[in-house]
């Protein structure tokens, strides 16, 4: 019989991510692939600074900066002209410790949490599938071939990380409601003549096409849509998009490494939770490739999750703090399915409002926007998933100047002190930032929570903090609650209402 606690199909970033984060806080867990390695098809190249701040938390994020590329800027073609460019090297400075936008190929991404994953002693189980499970009094039973044997095993809870097709929620019977594009994708890794360490962009009617490097093999990623033929059902191969790829980017391609090609969905489950199973990343949600959302919203998802189910399990919190994961990651995925699908379809329109867009109002738009400031910020903060709040979750509440419940922490550092530091512990800790009230401070003895005092600052008030403001966070580094006022009772009362305890770790 299996003691597992957790079940994990699917060992991609979503899936490692959840298996990684689960280990740190002491659940057990088995993750299983149906597959017999790490993947090769890589696909995702852009990891955001809010992912760069989850492995941050870890430990590990300047190893993983070190094995991709930071992107300096974006270039606009139609037709091999530059339409505009935009810097993009430092563009989120002061909001992160990670202001940029790292190219790293999902294979070698993969792989590096893989290695993180066996260095805490957990070991993917490869070559196993899913093949049935229910759930039956209070606990999850599964049926599982490993090299083509049958196992049974027992756990508290079932994480679909298994993709677009997933199992998991297959056989839930949940629906995966929206649609798929009709244009079929290529990507390739391939020599492309003078380098380039820069992000290009092709944006026309019917054709868009990417071009960033891979640090690791000295290649180009090439990313399209692929064009209209008339050989049906041939097999593609790249020279069928050779041509078409030189000329919208204007480059010359030599030798190719990898070609693959694909299909994107644009889709939303029903339920995120369905009692004791959760869907995560592509098995829960699936949208376009703009802005590179993806794979960090996934990753996102496993954060998200993995302190919530340690705390359930560990008896530190009701199943109520299970309800939120589906509150807050449901309303951020239809949200990212609906404006990526907007941006995508305005990309590639034909007809005059298209030509419009492309040839007149983003040359335009991109370089006026980039010469202010507050419009950089915004369009980081969006971008990175820096901006993702939880407003409406019953886990959050009150506000202090421009924070609210439910936001992410703002990075703050000020040459000497640095509040990211903290997070590293995983779990629940008061910030204050100024002068802490004595009956705070009690309140947090008596729960157990640790407490972490910052001045208050220049910088503190540029990171959007209030003078003697404190904020309760999470274990994921999102402010449950902010208080300007460091009134008695807060911390007690959200305790008691999701059964929390805190300073448990």
């Amino acid at each position: 019989m299996n003691t597992s606690q957790v079940l994990i199909v699917g060992a991609g970033p979503t899936g490692l991510m959840l298996a990684l984060r689960l280990a740190r806080h002491g659940v057990a867990f088995r993750i299983i692939d149906k597959n017999s390695g790490p993947g090769e098809a890589s696909r995702a190249m852009a990891v955001h600074a809010r992912t760069l701040e989850f492995y941050q938390q870890m430990g590990f994020a300047d190893e993983l900066v070190a094995l991709g590329i930071p992107i300096e800027a974006m270039h606009i073609h139609e037709e091999g002209r530059e339409l505009a460019s935009l810097p993009l090297g430092e563009i989120g400075a002061g909001l992160s410790p990670y202001p940029f936008v790292l190219s790293l190929p999902q294979d070698e991404h993969e792989l590096f949490l893989v290695a993180k994953l066996a260095r805490a002693h957990v070991e993917v189980e490869w070559n196993t599938t899913l093949d049935s499970w229910m759930q039956v009094d209070g606990e999850v039973r599964a049926t599982l071939s490993k090299n083509g044997k049958a196992q049974h095993g027992v756990f508290d809870y079932l994480c679909g990380c298994d993709g677009v097709h997933s199992t998991v929620r297959t056989l839930a019977g949940i629906e995966f409601a929206g649609g798929t594009y009709d244009h079929r994708y290529y990507v390739a890794d391939a020599e492309v003549a003078g380098g380039n360490t820069d992000l290009h962009a092709h944006l026309g009617a019917n054709a868009f096409a990417l071009m960033l490097p891979v640090r690791s093999s000295g290649m180009q990623r090439l990313i399209g849509i692929l064009p209209e033929r008339a050989n049906g059902t041939a097999a593609w191969v790249f020279d069928d998009v050779l041509s078409e790829v030189e000329a919208l980017l204007d480059i010359r391609v030599g030798k190719v490494n990898w070609f693959s090609t694909y299909r994107v969905h644009h889709r939303v489950a029903a339920q995120f939770r369905h009692r004791r199973c959760f869907l995560l990343g592509d098995a829960a949600h699936v949208h376009s490739p703009v802005g590179g959302q993806g794979m960090n919203t996934g990753i996102g998802d496993a954060v998200n999750l993995a302190w919530k189910l340690a705390k359930k399990l560990h008896g530190q919190a009701s199943d109520a703090l299970l309800d939120t994961y589906e509150a807050e990651r449901m309303v951020f995925a239809r949200t990212l399915v609906t404006t990526t699908d907007r941006a995508f379809q305005a990309i590639v329109a034909q007809g005059a409002g298209g030509r419009l867009l492309r040839r007149w109002l983003v040359p335009r738009a991109l370089p006026f926007l980039s010469g202010f400031e507050a419009a950089r910020r915004r369009l980081f903060k969006t971008v990175s998933q820096i901006q993702i709040r939880y407003a409406d979750s019953a886990l959050s509440g009150g506000h202090a100047e421009e924070l609210r419940g439910g936001d992410r922490l703002p990075w703050f550092y000020d040459g000497r002190h640095d509040n990211y530091t903290a997070l590293r512990s995983m779990d629940w800790q008061l910030h204050i930032y100024g002068e802490p009230a004595p009956d705070l401070l009690d309140e947090a003895r008596a729960l157990h929570l640790p407490v972490h005092c910052y001045p208050f600052n220049g910088a503190a008030r540029l990171a959007g903090f209030g003078r003697d403001c404190a904020c309760l966070v999470r274990p994921d580094g999102h402010i449950a609650l902010a208080m300007q006022l460091q009134a008695g009772g807060a911390l007690r009362a959200l305790a008691l209402r999701l059964g929390l305890e805190f300073g448990h770790g």
